[in-house]
């Protein structure tokens, strides 16, 4: 039962973090860089939680995937802050590897 919820959890964390990067994304196109900021702050901690998940539950490979999608979300955000429209590539990256986190979560 506690392996269930936290598998539950866990795929909670990501698609909020996968929707959050997205709002991001939607924010960037949109020019409004302060609101993508905030998307990404928000997608970060949802993975920042996700990946303690999968360090629990011993899943290094998916602990090494969340990483690319934490520092393709820093960059992201770094890039808003300079209002470079290249952000919008950065969040891309992070939402396709939190996707791919998702496919591999619904086989289990």
């Amino acid at each position: 039962m506690v392996r269930a919820l936290q598998t539950s959890e866990l795929r909670g964390e990501l698609l909020g973090a996968r929707a959050a990067t997205l709002d991001a994304r939607v924010a960037i196109y949109s020019v409004n860089f302060g609101e993508a900021s905030r998307h990404l702050e928000d997608a970060r901690g949802l993975l920042r939680r996700a990946d303690d998940r999968l360090k629990s539950l011993g899943r290094d490979d998916e602990v090494q995937q969340m990483q690319k999608a934490l520092a393709s979300i820093d960059e992201a955000q770094r890039m808003a802050g300079k209002l470079d429209q290249g952000a919008n590539s950065r969040a891309g990256d992070a939402a396709k590897i939190v996707g791919d986190l998702l496919e591999v979560e619904a086989k289990r």
